[in-house]
């Protein structure tokens, strides 16, 4: 459907904890989606699964194309990679990764991850994406495995909007849903 002819229903407010960006510094996930439309993913650096953070990645990029076209809608939105396993996707992994697309002041794409599996795993439990945990001989979470596909269209006000999935997961659906939400936004600062 055409932006702004439908309105997306608020599924639950957006989990709030400690991640750490490219460089390493530690910030509250509230306090970077705060004020932004956002489409958080969450992923593998390493990931080779083609219906897993190949495909998220390649309707992210889409996306991230689009915004590039319309620079009023990529003022207020932003791209958020989160990986899912802080053992290996250090923050100096998450900027090689996101190379380019990091800095570029067109389109924020953030590429985060956190200090430990014990500081991702209230994240995870928050937007409800079940995964599976690897441990250590002592007991210690040492990674994430198995997870669904899911990427979060959050709004302004930290309300996640809609969970996308392999099944609905497209670019212009997701350009198409962060258009309303700017509508929204606009007409409720009038």
């Amino acid at each position: 459907p055409a932006p702004g002819s439908y309105t997306l229903a608020r599924v639950m407010v957006a989990p709030d904890g400690i991640v750490l960006d490219s460089q390493g510094r530690g910030q509250r996930l509230h306090a970077l989606l705060r004020g932004r439309l956002s489409v958080l993913s969450f992923m593998y650096t390493y990931c080779r699964d083609p219906e897993g953070c190949p495909l998220a990645l390649a309707a992210i990029e889409g996306l991230h194309s689009a915004l590039l076209r319309e620079p009023a809608l990529a003022a207020d939105a932003q791209l958020v990679s989160l990986s899912f396993d802080p053992t290996n996707d250090t923050p100096q992994q998450m900027r090689l990764y996101g190379g380019e697309r990091i800095g570029d002041p067109r389109v924020d794409w953030r590429f985060l991850t956190t200090a430990s599996v014990s500081a991702l795993m209230p994240l995870l439990r928050g937007f409800g994406q079940d995964v599976s945990v690897e441990v250590d001989a002592g007991g210690r979470a040492t990674r994430t495995l198995n997870h669904m596909l899911k990427l979060f269209l959050i709004d302004a006000r930290l309300q996640v909007r809609e969970i996308y999935s392999v099944a609905t997961l497209d670019s212009q659906a997701l350009l198409n849903d962060l258009r309303t939400l700017q509508l929204e936004q606009r007409a409720s600062r009038q």
